[in-house]
């Protein structure tokens, strides 16, 4: 088990050399919204053929429900270090920012695995669940695999999005009982605040978005209705206008939450960060369209106008380094370019973290 003090040095090492690497976005994508958007359609994103040897693995992570992953392996791989990624709401283990940051890892040594969120990427069938934002058990349940049945030395766990807050929910519930094999966490644009990140989802601005995501939301739910008869119904749907809406009727209910309120608190991470014994990279930008960067002010005691200014720093927990650039959108950080590395600057961060804790 991990009782140690946290490599104080060694993180401090990380952020010195994090604070030489700078966020810089291109002139013309300055907006939080232009990040966004330019990173979701980037030409030339990955190439398909980039994943056609990957291994489909079912990890088994409650008595009804399974989980696909696409797993790629070093041919030495009970020797190397692992990383496994977990994606975004609605998202998939196909998704650009999941397929770039694996083909990166792979080529820095790592195994990779790439893990669909209950239902997500086709696998409905796999469950009778929905799947909700805090699902740290699921996580939780494919790493002890890797360790028990790969015997994999090292693990870093990476997520995105509603992935960051699941991944930093499991490492807050270990607390000082992580495994041993658990060498790190990273979390890009975490929801770490459920409602928070419902509320400003819901705003005017971020109709396209709500849209976007309640319109995906609802086609579950009928697919779901026709693969497990009886267990669901759609004939309400037409009256949902909202992502709240649909959290109060279909996924609060489904997990036993006494209402949405419920599901939001006990589902976010934001209060079990403080207990994170293993080192941790937080990633966020602060004109993130979709994650406020407001709820961060508990972690770190309030923020001030020179810590905001400082982008890197340790949260209030000294295991949490937080990378905050005033730029990048919401799992974007397209940058202006720099020399060796593509323009997808957080993903190299997060390669760059997890080299830096496997060479210590």
């Amino acid at each position: 088990m991990l009782t140690e003090a946290p490599p104080t040095d060694l993180l401090d090492r990380v952020a010195a050399d994090f604070r030489s690497k700078p966020f810089v976005p291109p002139r013309v994508l300055t907006h939080g919204d232009l990040q966004t958007l330019g990173a979701y359609f980037w030409r030339g994103r990955y190439r398909p053929r980039d994943v056609t040897d990957d291994e489909e693995r079912l990890f088994q992570v409650d008595s009804e429900t399974k989980v696909l992953a696409r797993c790629r392996w070093q041919p030495d791989r009970t020797e190397r270090a692992t990383l496994v990624l977990w994606h975004g709401v609605e998202g998939s283990t196909t998704s650009a920012y999941m397929l770039a940051t694996a083909a990166k890892a792979f080529a820095a040594g790592f195994n990779v695995a790439r893990v669909n969120i209950r239902n997500c990427g086709g696998t409905e069938h796999l469950t009778p669940t929905l799947y909700h934002g805090g699902m740290s058990g699921d996580a939780r349940a494919v790493i002890q695999e890797l360790i028990d049945r790969d015997r994999l030395p090292r693990i870093f766990v990476g997520g995105f999005s509603l992935g960051g807050n699941v991944i930093l929910k499991m490492a807050g519930e270990y607390g000082d009982q992580a495994p041993a094999a658990l060498a790190g966490v990273i979390a890009i644009s975490p929801s770490v605040d459920l409602r928070a990140s419902s509320d400003l989802l819901m705003t005017r601005r971020n109709l396209i978005y709500h849209k976007d995501f309640l319109y995906y939301l609802k086609r579950r739910i009928k697919a779901k209705e026709k693969l497990f008869p009886g267990r669901y119904d759609s004939s309400g749907l037409h009256h949902i206008k909202t992502l709240r809406q649909f959290d109060d009727t279909y996924i609060a209910p489904a997990f036993g939450f006494a209402g949405v309120d419920d599901y939001y608190a006990k589902a976010s991470s934001l209060p079990y960060i403080n207990r994170i014994r293993v080192p941790t990279l937080f990633l966020q930008a602060q004109d993130d369209p979709l994650v406020p960067i407001g709820p961060l002010s508990e972690i770190m005691n309030g923020f001030s106008q020179q810590e905001l200014i400082d982008e890197v720093r340790f949260a209030a927990n000294p295991h949490v380094l937080l990378i905050t650039p005033a730029r990048g959108g919401h799992v974007a950080f397209l940058s202006a370019g720099s020399e060796g590395e593509d323009r997808f600057w957080a993903e190299n961060r997060l390669i760059d973290f997890c080299r830096s804790l496997t060479e210590r």
